[in-house]
């Protein structure tokens, strides 16, 4: 008795003080989910469920609330729009990869042949998308054919989160319409000609978590075959691509193979700015290619770079379109690259506590692993792992500094510029 009445005088204690119990969980969500199945879904993989999911996320968007995707395979012909304050929940919350097809499936099979289609989901204010798998059945890795975009978000606060995108040829472009605050997360797959495009981001996106991978599309349960999806994406995959975005974060990122792992841009829109840490592209043509960036610029941490394919091989190109500051702090580069860091810029380029290097099945005597012919360039604390010749100070660059380097045979440097460079404490070539 005399405990029941502490308990007694506690609940009041707390209920004065503005706390309340919260709702059991069961009944919240019965509350606020709608269930595809009850509003027609066949779920059966063969019968077109565009109208009775789109049906069940109208219903849940009248107050807002969760559509719930049981594991069963929905066949998607068409488009589906989730209403501002709606999510489409799956039942996934890890990547699929050695078997694809468990859990919520989404067959989808339009916008073949014409990227400019609808995308299979278009979001717009406050929703979102998560726990789940899409697979173009229709794709096949021997004829690779293009599609529209698997997500188009557009609006404030929109997030996509735990979904696995097994074959998308485009797979998930913010813009070109005005939008803040995207939040893309632990997002993994195959993408063959673009990953993801952000464009008129006028505040503070969030990507993170994200790996593009040729070996998605490998099992053999979704007719797999590594080779030919392996060439396709070296050849033509642009897996991170920024037009005008402010504050972009992105973080944990990483794409194999591709022709360009992150490409920046200038649209209609404008540039970007922002931080890039912990990111990665392997097996590419260019790991980071920077036509244009805004003047307070770029900022990438944490990087690994390797390119293997086409004559450029170059993990770093700045070209002299940009006009904007590039700094790359504590990255690493290697594998068989003709060159690490190439800069055409007009501004800053900075490197800091790098490490740099080219081995493998390709040489390149007399060619520096960093080479600048325009702007304003520092490096600094960085070490040169192979004996190529490491930075090359060429005509056309404004200034230079250039100290506290070390190489496996010195610090060998070309300068063409003069006086204009400042050149201290650099290890000396080895005798």
């Amino acid at each position: 008795m005399k405990q029941n009445s502490i308990s007694g005088l506690l609940a009041l204690s707390l209920f004065c003080l503005g706390y309340a119990a919260p709702l059991p969980a069961a009944a919240a969500d019965e509350s606020a989910t709608v269930s595809v199945t009850l509003s027609g879904a066949k779920a059966d993989g063969v019968t077109d469920d565009t109208a009775a999911i789109q049906k069940a996320l109208d219903q849940a968007g009248q107050a807002g609330g969760r559509v719930h995707l049981a594991p069963a395979r929905y066949l998607v012909k068409g488009s589906l729009r989730i209403p501002p304050g709606v999510t489409l929940q799956g039942v996934m919350d890890s990547p699929v990869w050695s078997e694809p097809m468990k859990g919520s499936i989404i067959l989808a099979t339009g916008g073949r042949d014409n990227e400019d289609a609808p995308a299979v989901f278009e979001m717009g204010h406050s929703s979102a998308v998560r726990g789940l798998t899409v697979f173009y059945p229709e794709q096949q890795t021997t004829n690779i054919h293009a599609y529209a975009w698997t997500f188009h978000l557009q609006g404030h606060d929109n997030t996509v989160e735990n979904v696995t995108l097994i074959n998308s040829y485009n797979g998930i472009r913010i813009g070109p319409e005005g939008n803040v605050r995207h939040r893309i997360r632990s997002v993994y797959g195959c993408v063959l000609r673009r990953g993801i495009s952000v464009d008129a981001c006028s505040d503070i996106g969030r990507i993170e978590n994200v790996q593009f991978h040729c070996h998605w599309w490998t099992a053999a349960e979704v007719g797999g075959n590594w080779k030919p999806v392996h060439e396709f994406m070296w050849r033509n995959c642009e897996a991170f691509i920024f037009g005008r975005t402010d504050w972009e974060y992105v973080n944990n990122t990483f794409v194999f193979p591709a022709n360009i792992g992150y490409r920046f841009i200038k649209t209609k829109a404008g540039a970007a700015n922002g931080q890039f840490s912990g990111i990665g592209a392997d097996e590419a043509q260019v790991c980071v290619k920077v036509d244009e960036i805004q003047p307070m610029g770029l900022l990438i941490s944490n990087g690994q770079f390797v390119t293997m394919h086409g004559d450029v091989r170059i993990p770093v190109l700045v070209e002299n379109t940009c006009h904007g500051s590039v700094r790359l702090v504590d990255c690493s580069f290697w594998g068989p690259n003709r060159q690490c860091v190439v800069s055409h810029g007009k501004s800053f380029v900075s490197l800091s506590d790098c490490y740099l290097s080219s081995s493998g099945r390709v040489k390149n005597p007399g060619v520096a692993l960093v080479e600048a012919d325009g702007g304003k360039l520092q490096v600094r604390g960085c070490s040169f792992g192979t004996d190529e010749p490491s930075i090359a100070l060429q005509k056309g660059l404004q200034h230079a500094i250039i100290t506290e380097n070390n190489g496996v045979r010195g610090v060998e440097i070309t300068n063409q510029i003069g006086e204009r460079a400042i050149i201290a404490n650099n290890e000396p070539l080895s005798k």
